[in-house]
């Protein structure tokens, strides 16, 4: 059995009282593994630009991380906080998992959000690896808000291991918003017979609603719109006794999904 601790956040514009506020999170709640939202450092009244996410930026070995990491030891738990991590290729926007103050797994998002009329990639660079870790039982694979679209990259993360999707959120409002959050989250979970954590921002631009969905696809809890945390305790058995009964490991044909993605390629090339 695992505890985990969904804290739902309103994200200032402030990087240092965001850190505060982790930190004070993290005291305050006995959890085996606390996470965070997306866009963690801030944002300039709900928007992420070039000029702010390049000011903010760090490397893990800044202020930011190393403050979390160093809280991650005193307690000896786990942590999945987002940040704008900086290095040789610019700024990612970054998942990260430590563990007893080191760093685990990190995640550069992949499907930067570029729809709805707002444009990440002319804010981050684009990652491109999967990233996973086994932790308390759990083999835990990192996605990032938009990525829940792009089913792909959450099978890639079964054919690692993962049994526990983490997945730090900025979701913006909107028509018919929260209802797509709840449909991919559950579908991401079902299809992949996993649990999936999705710590979501909440306040004036983001949605909230952050959630724990089952491996069989139903909401185990849903945090509403208020700023909020909550303690959430999920066991891996139940992650084994769902896939006996959808034994989704044994009967996947890669064999025919490589195919047909050769096929879709060159029709691609062809237009």
């Amino acid at each position: 059995m695992m505890r985990v601790a969904l804290h739902q956040l309103v994200v200032s514009g402030n990087k240092e009282e965001n850190l505060r506020k982790v930190l004070e999170k993290i005291d305050s709640f006995d959890a085996d593994l606390h996470v965070f939202p997306e866009y963690l450092m801030g944002t300039k009244d709900g928007n992420v630009t070039r000029e702010l996410v390049y000011s903010y930026g760090e490397p893990l070995e800044g202020e930011f991380a190393s403050k979390i990491l160093s809280k991650s030891e005193e307690y000896g738990v786990g942590v999945v906080f987002s940040m704008y991590l900086k290095d040789n290729n610019g700024v990612s926007n970054a998942a990260v998992l430590v563990v007893n103050g080191k760093v685990s797994a990190v995640y550069r998002k992949i499907h930067l959000f570029d729809a709805y009329g707002y444009r990440e990639s002319d804010v981050f660079a684009r990652g491109n690896e999967v990233a996973t870790a086994p932790f308390k039982g759990f083999t835990i694979g990192l996605a990032v808000c938009f990525d829940l679209r792009f089913p792909e990259l959450f099978r890639a993360m079964i054919l690692r291991g993962t049994n526990l999707f983490i997945v730090p959120s900025a979701w913006y409002k909107g028509p018919h918003k929260v209802d797509q959050w709840k449909s991919l989250t559950s579908a991401r979970a079902h299809e992949n017979v996993s649990f999936l954590v999705a710590v979501d921002q909440t306040g004036d631009h983001f949605a909230g609603h952050s959630l724990v969905a089952t491996p069989m696809g139903h909401i185990l809890v849903d945090l509403g719109e208020a700023e909020r945390s909550l303690l959430v305790d999920i066991d891996p058995t139940e992650v084994s006794h769902a896939r006996e009964k959808i034994p989704i490991d044994k009967l996947l044909r890669l064999d025919l999904y490589k195919v047909w993605i050769q096929e879709g390629k060159q029709n691609i090339r062809g237009k």
